[in-house]
């Protein structure tokens, strides 16, 4: 297949699936294993160094809210800035803590003869995702992020460390994580995706330090072009898809919004447990 034509298809499945309750390591595990016949292990570490495209879109787009989490670091930002500074350490350190462990274990089990197993039960988890994301509706969310305690902070970080699980989405976590706490829809999505910057990039540095190998492999098969154009083509859409759905989340079609994340969560677990 030509590179070019590669690099937009994985730009376009993780652009799409970083941001919804369908999880992109496994959208990106199935076309890199359909289209460029990947070993399973090697497309699992692929799936998390796609995710590039996505932390750049995710800067671009907050960057005047991350530009007043830096002042914060300086003590010349907002309480609203410090806030979310401290939210967005306790919960990465709370993710790493639980989601390192949890990508060196399954790194030797998709190494292991049987491959359908896990990803046919994390499959099931996905879509038990979903059904909490759809009973979450229920109530109708008032607290802000400034009133957000520590305790909320890391429940949402062991939500997302349990999102290192190959079939389990990370954004779905998340934010039907802040939902059931009772977080407005438009800040529990805000929260979600700037916890995916330094989420992200430490599964880029866990990645290469455990899977360089695996990483160097992938890469080789996609060729420079293709990856720059995937990483061009992620970034783009996920700057659209962030905008429309903190749009879509202020309105009030909210319960919609949540039971068609629901939905498609339940169809990415579907095909996770088919294909997997």
């Amino acid at each position: 297949m030509d590179y070019l034509i590669l690099g937009i298809i994985l730009g376009v499945v993780q652009g799409i699936s970083e941001w919804l309750p369908i999880s992109s390591k496994t959208q990106i595990l199935i076309v890199s294993t359909f289209l460029l016949g990947i070993p399973f292990s090697i497309a699992y570490s692929f799936g998390l160094f796609m995710e590039i495209g996505t932390i750049f879109a995710a800067i671009v787009y907050f960057r005047k809210v991350i530009w007043g989490i830096l002042k914060a670091l300086i003590g010349k930002g907002t309480k609203e800035d410090l806030l979310l500074l401290k939210a967005l350490v306790v919960i990465t350190v709370i993710t790493g803590l639980i989601g390192v462990p949890i990508f060196v274990a399954v790194e030797r089990l998709v190494n292991s003869p049987a491959l359908g197993i896990p990803m046919a039960m994390l499959g099931l988890v996905l879509i038990a995702d979903a059904v909490v994301i759809y009973f979450s509706r229920r109530g109708r969310p008032q607290r802000e992020l400034r009133d957000i305690t520590l305790k909320d902070m890391i429940i949402v970080g062991i939500a997302q460390g349990l999102a290192a699980l190959p079939g389990v989405s990370r954004s779905g976590m998340t934010t039907s994580s802040l939902l059931l706490l009772g977080v407005k829809p438009d800040d529990s999505f805000k929260l979600s995706f700037l916890s995916l910057i330094p989420a992200a990039l430490g599964a880029i540095a866990v990645t290469i330090l455990f899977s360089k190998s695996e990483v160097i492999q992938a890469l080789h098969l996609i060729d420079l072009g293709g990856l720059i154009t995937s990483i061009a083509v992620a970034t783009l859409i996920s700057l659209l898809l962030i905008d429309g759905l903190l749009k879509f989340a202020k309105s009030k079609r909210i319960l919609t919004l949540i039971l068609t994340l629901g939905l498609l969560a339940v169809l990415s677990g579907a095909l996770t447990a088919i294909f997997g």
